[in-house]
């Protein structure tokens, strides 16, 4: 089968613990009711959402040749999703994230970047990028081989015959951020970080003051999710608030990652802004109803279920 999305970027096992109570001190031990090991990275995390909502989806991406690495590589393709994108590199070891939930807080991480570090545009397979609808890359800014010219022509060159050009960020600190981001904005049709990062990357407070910052900067339309608060999305003929789902929530690991999965279905099913932002939401919302990145999130039927029982508020921005 073609695959209509490409999904490239960081791949990462995580080992994450169900909430505590509290966070250890020095040389304490803290109870968790159980840890698993389980998929990470916004295009592992992506793909295996998507595969889930029945799109044929393929991962590219680097990792190591270490169990890690095949436990990736193994759960992608159970999951459904296309893993010939997927390269084993000689030398670093495959990405890992240990998550602390600690109850009533935001999620901790320790994290090591690994063979994602590996990963350029020579990685990203020609013959899906010839037939793809949707490019999507994640984890933009922690992958220091990608941050160079020969994307933003990959990216141009996807535009030029159609393809629409979806990216996410994970911010880590580099002063040089924004020259990385120069590179591809101006090829980019949706842009969707966190405020976290957005605040990180502009000095901006405002959600809608940093859309229009990233616009500036080259991106068509710009989607700042906010959590438990929602979204704003900015584009060329539209602005607009979107509110959140009803939902348990048990963690947020992953919740960003499955509202672009969802987004990207809305794009996949020529859903207008209003209908993706709906899509995206209702898959973020399923994702944080258990600790990992993507057990919970909605299979298709589940989420048409659930958006056409519940009204996602939305308001128009002046």
């Amino acid at each position: 089968m073609p695959i209509e999305c490409l999904s490239a970027g960081i791949l990462f096992a995580d080992v994450v613990g169900s909430p505590i109570e509290r966070a250890p001190q020095a040389g304490e031990l803290v109870p968790a009711e159980r840890i698993d090991l389980s998929l990470g990275g916004c295009a592992a995390n992506a793909a295996l959402d998507l595969a889930r909502l029945g799109v044929q989806v393929g991962a590219a991406g680097c990792v190591g040749n270490d169990v890690f690495g095949q436990f990736i590589v193994e759960r992608l393709r159970t999951g459904g999703v296309d893993v010939a994108g997927v390269r084993t590199v000689s030398g670093p070891n495959t990405a890992c994230t240990m998550i602390i939930n600690v109850r009533g807080e935001d999620r901790r991480f320790v994290s090591s970047i690994g063979a994602n570090a590996a990963m350029d545009a020579t990685h990203l397979p020609q013959a899906w990028l010839a037939e793809a609808s949707v490019f999507y890359l994640g984890g933009y800014l922690m992958l220091p081989g990608l941050e160079t010219a020969a994307l933003g022509e990959v990216l141009r060159q996807l535009r030029s015959r159609g393809c629409t050009t979806v990216i996410d960020v994970v911010y880590v600190g580099n002063p040089q951020s924004l020259d990385a981001l120069s590179l591809i904005l101006p090829h980019t049709d949706y842009f969707l970080p966190n405020d976290d990062e957005a605040i990180a990357l502009t000095g901006l407070s405002d959600p809608v003051e940093q859309a229009e910052a990233f616009r500036r900067m080259g991106a068509k339309t710009v989607v700042i999710t906010r959590g438990a608060e929602g979204s704003v999305i900015v584009g060329p003929e539209f602005r607009f608030r979107a509110g959140v789902y009803p939902t348990e929530f048990v963690g947020g690991t992953g919740a960003g990652d499955a509202f672009d999965a969802g987004f990207i279905m809305g794009l996949l099913r020529r859903e207008d802004p209003v209908g993706c932002v709906r899509w995206g939401s209702a898959l973020g919302a399923s994702c944080v109803r258990a600790a990992s990145a993507t057990d919970a999130v909605f299979t298709r039927e589940e989420a048409e279920e659930f958006i056409a029982r519940h009204p996602l508020p939305i308001d128009p921005l002046p």
